[in-house]
This record gives C-alpha cells, sequence and structure tokens, in this order.
C-alpha cells in the first residue's frame, strides 16, 4: 500500500509540474540539483549543482563538473548567471565528475563556497561578490578526513554569536567549528550520534544504517530552535528534519517535510526565509528526459505550526504569485524566465549569458509584468540568427497564443549573430503574463535572444 502511495504521489507531482501554469521545476533551461539559497540585500541567490545533458549516457552515472547561479527578487521569475565555479578552480581536484552539492555563505562582505570534490574531500572557493568570480585561498582541502569518499554535502551556518559552523556527511553527519576567516577550523572533526532518537528510525535497515539519515543536511534557525534538514533514506529518498535547543545537538527526530515523490533517487534540502516567508528548495526528475542523475531544482512555501512543526508538503506547481511585479521599461536579461519550453541557456565573449530557442515554437514566459497606467508603446530586444531568413519572435500576452502586441523579424547575421532591434507595439497597460513566442524553420538552434526592455 506504501509503494503505491509512492507511485500515485509521484505521477501527480510529474503532472503538475507539466501542466498549465506549472512554475516547477524553476529553470527549464539546464538539468540542476542540490539547491542551496542565500539571501543577500534583498536578492536570493540559488546556487546549484548541474547535472550534464548526457549524465549516464555511458552508464557510470552522475556527470557533475561545476555549479550554477540563479537569482530571483519576487520567486517566480529567475536570472541565470551559468556557471558560476567549477573543478577546474581546484589545482588539486579530479576533474572528471564529482562537484556535488555546494553551499555558500556571506562574512564581512566575502562570499564563501564550500564545494565537494567527490572523493576528494571539500574545498572552499572565496569572492569579493556573490557572483564571482571565486577563487581557490588554500590550495588544499580544507575538510580532509578519514572518511574522505563521504566528505560530501556541506552545510554552512553562523549563530547569533558569531560562531561559525560547518556540517556535512554521508553516511554519517560530521561537523567542526569554523574560525572567522571562514576558511580554516578549531579543534577536531566530531560526529553527530546517528541515533533512532536523532534521525528515526529506517523502514528498511540496510548497510548498517539504522535510521533515516542519509546525506544532504542544511541548518536553519527559526526563533530559538535550531532546525537539522536532511535527505533521508531508505532510497529512493524523501526529505525529514529534526530540532534542537544547541547546534551540536542533541537532536529529537521531528518526521518528514516532504514524503518520496518527484522521479528522482536522491533529493536535497535549502531553506531560506525572504520576504516574510519561508521556502524549501528541493530536485526532482520532472523536465523532460529527467530522472535520477538529470535533475531540476524546485520550491515550495513552507509553513510552520505554532509549536514550530512543520506541515508536511508535496511536490507542487510551485510559488505561484510574484512578490513584486516585475519593471518592463529597465533592462531585462533574457534569461530571466518563469517558465519556457524548447530553450537553453548558453554563453559567449560578447553577450554573456543568453538563451537559445532550439525549435519553432519553443518560447519563454516571464510572470506579473507592470506595464502601469500609461503603457507602452515600443520594444527594444538584442537578438539574432544565423538562418536564412523567415525567424520571427512573437510578443504576447497572459497565454502562449494571447493577445499578440508586436513580432519582431530577426535579422540574419553571418559572422556576427547579434542586432539591435525596435519595433513598435500595441499599446499595453497594466499586470500581464509576457510570453515570448519563437517561430523559425531551422531544425535546431532558430534564434539568439540576449535582452528586452519597453518604452513608454
Amino acid at each position: 500500500m506504501k509503494h503505491t502511495y509512492r507511485l500515485l504521489a509521484t505521477l501527480i507531482a510529474i503532472l503538475n509540474c507539466s501542466m498549465g501554469e506549472a512554475q516547477n521545476p524553476i529553470v527549464q533551461t539546464n538539468y540542476t540539483a542540490d539547491p542551496a539559497p542565500m539571501v543577500h540585500n534583498g536578492t536570493v541567490y540559488l546556487y546549484t549543482s548541474h547535472d550534464e545533458d548526457d549524465a549516464n549516457a555511458d552508464g557510470k552515472g552522475f556527470k557533475m563538473l561545476n555549479w550554477s547561479l540563479y537569482t530571483s527578487t519576487d520567486m517566480v521569475n529567475w536570472t541565470d548567471h551559468g556557471i558560476v565555479a567549477s573543478l577546474k578552480d581546484f589545482s588539486w581536484a579530479k576533474q572528471d565528475n564529482g562537484a556535488w552539492a555546494v553551499q555558500c555563505i556571506e562574512r564581512n562582505g566575502k562570499f564563501y563556497l564550500y564545494c565537494p570534490t567527490h572523493g576528494g574531500g571539500i574545498g572552499v572557493l572565496v569572492s569579493d561578490s556573490p557572483y564571482g568570480p571565486f577563487k581557490d585561498p588554500l590550495g588544499k582541502r580544507l575538510i580532509d578526513s578519514d572518511h574522505i569518499w563521504n566528505d560530501i554535502d556541506p552545510t554552512a551556518f553562523i549563530d547569533q554569536d558569531g560562531q561559525a559552523y560547518l556540517f556535512w556527511g554521508n553516511p554519517g553527519l560530521y561537523y567542526v567549528k569554523l574560525n572567522k576567516d571562514m576558511i580554516s577550523y578549531s579543534g577536531e572533526v566530531k560526529q553527530i550520534p546517528n541515533t533512532i532518537e536523532a534521525f528515526g528510525k529506517r523502514e528498511e535497515e540496510k548497510n548498517n544504517r539504522p535510521t533515516t539519515y542519509e546525506e544532504g543536511p542544511w541548518l536553519y534557525k527559526r526563533n530559538s530552535l535550531y532546525y537539522l534538514f536532511f535527505a533521508a533514506g531508505p532510497i529512493p529518498e524523501h526529505i525529514g528534519y529534526s530540532t534542537s535547543k544547541s547546534i551540536t545537538g542533541p537532536w529529537e527526530y521531528q518526521g518528514v517535510v516532504m514524503p518520496t515523490q518527484g522521479s528522482s533517487f536522491t533529493n536535497h534540502p535549502g531553506i531560506i526565509d525572504f520576504k516574510g516567508k519561508s521556502y524549501l528548495f528541493y530536485h526532482n526528475g520532472a523536465l523532460p528526459g529527467g530522472g535520477g542523475f538529470t535533475r531540476s531544482v524546485c520550491v515550495e512555501e513552507v509553513r510552520f505550526n505554532k509549536d514550530g512543526s512543520i506541515v508536511q508538503m508535496n511536490m507542487t506547481q510551485g510559488i505561484k504569485q510574484s512578490l513584486s511585479p516585475l519593471n518592463p521599461y529597465v533592462k531585462t536579461q533574457a534569461e530571466t524566465i518563469a517558465w519556457s519550453e524548447g530553450v537553453k541557456s548558453m554563453r559567449d565573449d560578447e553577450v554573456g549569458n543568453f538563451v537559445t530557442a532550439k525549435h519553432n515554437e519553443a518560447f519563454t514566459k516571464v510572470k506579473e509584468v507592470d506595464f502601469g497606467k500609461n503603457g507602452a508603446r515600443k520594444f527594444t530586444t538584442r537578438i539574432g540568427t544565423t538562418h536564412n531568413g523567415n525567424v520571427s519572435m512573437e510578443i504576447r500576452l497572459d497565454t502562449k497564443d494571447g493577445a499578440l502586441i508586436g513580432i519582431v523579424d530577426v535579422p540574419t547575421q553571418s559572422n556576427d549573430k547579434w542586432a539591435l532591434q525596435t519595433i513598435d507595439v500595441k499599446k499595453v497597460s497594466g499586470l500581464h503574463d509576457l510570453y515570448f513566442v519563437f517561430k523559425g524553420k531551422g531544425k535546431t538552434d532558430i534564434l539568439y535572444f540576449d535582452y528586452w526592455k519597453f518604452i513608454k
């Protein structure tokens, strides 16, 4: 009966993520996993690991070489900033795989990215900006324990007294006290006792794993209570949590946050508070071609009971309402997207990140755009194609087939794929979802789209 419920829940989740006004997964232009959200100066910075499109094509499982960054100020439109760090940033790390779950944390104006290199311990990268560039200050592993293959999934936390901690591990849960420089630690590596009281009894004890704790720890504090979220077993994973009055324990198991759903055999929690609400990030395999090695990051709003316990949640369509409308009269990157189909994000040296429409009828959607009372009359964009004509971008309101307010005829660019285009549009005012629908007869990469802006 339990397996039947899981199968049904998974099917419902997948259907929800592929229908109508879906917002999950929040990134559709690449496979992403292991979400690590960070709030800084009114923006959510979402660091993710990156599953390559051809992961497991050779039967070797994960193929993960770098980490990506996405940002949002409204929780529905996410801007892709591309690769923010990679295994290449560690001269001592193997380069063929192992860029697993990271976390970034800010202290005194610097940003510390804690990176596992599976089978190579945990390193740390530092930057003066959340966007990077990140550099290795140590030239060696920060965490280099006797359990090096299990040194994965670091989560960092700075307590109110200023003491910083780093937790990590599969199958055990370890921690150290970080020094104020955030790139060294004091004292010995300690282990949280893996007891049933701390993490709950496992349904199927296997390989000396008596509790539900599997991997992917994430530290969080609400009021005076510490929360430890984690990916829980047996496989396929669910998300569980424990609480404590002290960050080092003892921890008390509280139950399931999110049951097994979503066609990926792993999951990974990340939780933040943002503009008065709490959000849980996780991953599943809901995109086309998705699965356990090609995953996708999603988000749900978290609700707490009066006693601090968490209301159990399922994978849904995600956050449906923007926290603040988007201003169309400022330059907006084309890779700022609430939903898309048939689009990939790419990068070149001239414009940085941009999006590519892979086929006819591909589209991107920007949610809750506020044109104001007077409205817009013109539209400008940097766009291009290398196809021989008959390529265009339709601008529509509210649905993919909604009111057509303008068409950009995309010029063919043989050497330089970029051109600036400005067109008149039908007057539009008020609040609308905005759709860019790409038209062309090419078999692949029909056009390139860098940015857009409306003019009053």
